[in-house]
């Protein structure tokens, strides 16, 4: 009853009965040519129903009309694409066919209901229409003045329950097919992964740049030597240039603005690493085997950066303390080790932040695999990422 009364204050009351009475146009239109045959619209729909893109049309009419709250939501219970399959063009068919028949359902009383009302308005003005107009008969004035507003909130329920229907039943025909939800869920997948992938590219890049940016400040603050400083400005310098441009790129692809972001950076500078760290005070010793700049595009970016997190962890939670860096192409895979000391504190390895994670989740998308953790007195991060599958 409260849905009831509300229902005059809902624009979606009569943006659905708007949709309802649309189709009459096609029905009034053919009772002037062959009134005789009240049935041929529903023959002409046969063929229209078949056309793929009277889906997308129908579909978007719904949408605007019969959900507006749901108008320009991704998820939508009413699909708004052509017929793809056989299934999709008879579902449209048959919703072409039962919006004709539920139209002349809600023209009936659109056009009844409302002079019932008046001829009731005029019977108690005293001034009766005269003959049996609407009304089979006709009732006292003080009468006709109580009923008048009946036949006005019958049209209500029935524009209201039939609103429903035809919302129901346009979910059901129009709505997504399995094929259109797998699809809708593949992309919104993929939309997932690339958060995650641009969120681990901030997490490694500005981590790594701020680390060192803290380190390189606080080392240059406990030397006190103006030479010591001016090595570590310009190591902050260049760390943080090489930020910056990680988020422009970063960035425009969130924006989306349509321009080629930069190139990812590689393991053909991993120089720029090593460099940074050894700016930082650790004493970093690095061998670098085999051409590394002939690995495939995935491997050497995620290499890249899984190399410059394991730096990072080093130089946040252990300090400048000495690194061993090994990157080998050992025949259809790639070798990635840094090692260092274990620091006096809490073991590295208890601590569960989304670098470590970020690590493995690099590795496994690329088929291979990367163990972080306490190796021989050292804490060790060890990748294998396999070359054959990529290329």
């Amino acid at each position: 009853m409260y849905r009831l009364l509300r229902a005059p204050l809902q624009p979606v009351t009569y943006s659905r009965w708007l949709h309802l009475c649309v189709p009459v146009l096609l029905v009034a239109l053919w009772m002037f040519v062959g009134p005789e045959a009240p049935w041929v619209p529903l023959l002409i729909a046969i063929p229209v129903g078949l056309v793929p893109w009277v889906r997308l049309v129908e579909g978007l009419q719904a949408r605007f009309l019969l959900t507006p709250h749901d108008w320009g939501r991704a998820e939508s219970a009413i699909s708004a694409v052509p017929s793809a399959r056989w299934n999709d063009r008879w579902r449209t068919l048959l919703w072409l066919e039962v919006r004709l028949v539920l139209a002349g359902g809600a023209w009936v009383p659109t056009v009844w209901l409302p002079a019932m009302s008046v001829e009731l308005v005029s019977i108690a003005l005293g001034h009766p229409l005269g003959g049996d107009f609407m009304l089979p008969f006709e009732p006292p004035r003080w009468a006709a003045a109580l009923l008048v507003p009946v036949p006005l909130i019958l049209l209500l329920a029935i524009v209201v329950l039939l609103g429903e229907l035809i919302t129901a039943i346009a979910q059901r025909l129009l709505g997504p097919s399995a094929a259109e939800r797998l699809t809708a869920l593949e992309a919104r997948t993929e939309q997932l992964l690339e958060r995650n992938r641009i969120a681990r590219e901030l997490h490694d890049s500005i981590g790594h740049a701020l680390t060192v940016a803290v380190v390189q400040a606080g080392a240059a603050r406990a030397a006190g030597d103006p030479e010591f400083t001016d090595r570590a400005l310009c190591a902050i310098e260049e760390t943080g240039r090489a930020a910056l441009e990680d988020l422009e790129r970063v960035l425009g692809v969130l924006r989306e603005s349509g321009q080629p972001p930069s190139q990812r950076p590689t393991l053909g500078e991993a120089d720029r690493l090593l460099e940074s760290a050894r700016a930082s005070g650790a004493v970093v010793d690095a061998q670098l085997t085999g051409p590394l700049d002939r690995l495939p595009g995935p491997v050497t970016r995620e290499g890249y950066r899984i190399l410059q997190e394991a730096l990072t962890n080093v130089l946040r939670h252990c300090g400048p303390v000495p690194v061993r860096v090994r990157i080998e192409m050992a025949g259809d895979r790639l070798d990635l080790e840094v090692s260092n000391p274990l620091p006096d504190g809490p073991a590295l390895m208890q601590r569960s932040g989304s670098g470590l994670r970020g690590m493995r989740e690099r590795a496994a998308l690329l088929g291979g695999e990367a163990e972080t953790g306490p190796y021989e007195g050292s804490w060790r991060v060890r990748a294998r990422l396999p070359l054959e599958r990529i290329r």
